[in-house]
């Protein structure tokens, strides 16, 4: 008998075995080629594959920035804050006048050229003393922040860390400060002081607000102990002081950061209210507590010698509170 001709797809076709071996063949191929590549850059299917580039993790701290940079009420807030920041440390740039040169003549008389806020009861240019009383202002609650949160973010967190006996004493010392009223505190202490610096008055305020920050970082540190991580660097060895600086601190810290911002602007608030009574700052010192305080007494003939200092400090206020917000919703990962 004469032979077939021989085709190639029909002699795969009737062989089962060979069938199955081709399409065998064929998902290798498809698999080979979405395969992904394999460490070192290299593929399945190759000898060096293509190297995709793997986004870094972002941290806490990584994604409040992106946030707050996102956020309208941390750049309004932030860019007000960078103006106090700056006519505290240059106010001749705005302000070519001398805060403390008076003239009796124009006392209590209202805007003119060249000073457009007018003038005091004393005959001061509001105008200059409004812009240098912002020096006090922001000096006093940096530096009130400053030493409340290293005060009591040092206590609470020891004792959070520790426990014991320590936590114990610290909580009912705690307990005494926060009894005592802020207000009636500063005019019992600061009435016997006759330094006209601002030191006495940030040091009464560290010394009744580092309570409640101590509280704050207490209750993170003890939650923040509890993680998984930190139990692992336990039991792996790590000594009390690396756990408490390399792995508590940071992750704890966040909450510490959020009220002392909003705090910040209620010491400057508090400042104002001491030097109104009479027991905070003192003249000549330049502060907006001291021009509210004098202004007060003939509001109703010249009443923008109040009014001006008055609406830098509730701005000043206004702004500290809207950064402390803005950075709370940024580092708590509820409100995410």
């Amino acid at each position: 008998m004469p032979e077939q001709p021989y085709e190639t797809e029909g002699a795969v076709a009737a062989t089962g075995v060979g069938g199955a071996m081709d399409l065998a063949a064929d998902e290798a191929t498809t698999l080979e080629q979405h395969a992904p590549a394999a460490p070192g850059g290299r593929s399945p299917g190759g000898p060096e594959g293509d190297k995709e580039p793997q986004e870094k993790p972002r941290s806490l701290w990584s994604d409040a920035w992106r946030d707050l940079r996102r956020n309208p009420v941390f750049l309004i807030a932030g860019l007000i804050i960078l103006f106090l920041v700056v006519i505290s440390l240059w106010p001749s740039a705005i302000a070519s006048g001398n805060p403390l040169k008076c003239d009796l003549a124009k006392a209590q008389q209202g805007s003119q050229p060249g000073h457009p806020f007018g003038y005091d009861g004393q005959g001061c240019d509001v105008y200059t003393r409004t812009v240098y009383g912002a020096r006090v202002s922001v000096t006093v609650g940096v530096c009130a922040t400053l030493g409340v949160a290293i005060l009591g973010g040092l206590l609470g967190g020891l004792a959070g860390f520790f426990g014991g006996a320590w936590d114990a004493l610290l909580s009912r010392i705690t307990d005494v400060f926060f009894a005592i009223p802020v207000v009636l505190g500063g005019l019992v202490l600061l009435s016997v002081v006759t330094s006209n610096t601002v030191w006495p008055v940030i040091g009464f305020m560290v010394l009744l607000g580092w309570p409640q920050i101590s509280r704050i970082a207490r209750g993170s540190v003890i939650t923040t102990r509890q993680n998984d991580y930190v139990q692992a660097a336990r039991a792996l060895g790590a000594s009390p002081s690396r756990l408490l600086l390399r792995h508590i601190a940071p992750n704890a810290v966040a909450p510490v950061i959020v009220v002392a911002t909003i705090a910040l602007g209620t010491y400057i608030a508090l400042e104002a209210t001491l030097s109104y009574l009479g027991v905070g700052l003192k003249p000549p010192t330049v502060s907006w507590g001291i021009d509210i305080s004098s202004a007060s007494q003939y509001i109703r003939q010249a009443p923008h010698a109040l009014l001006w200092p008055a609406g830098a400090l509730a701005i000043t206020v206004l702004a500290f509170i809207m950064l402390g917000d803005a950075v709370r919703d940024a580092l708590d990962p509820k409100l995410r």
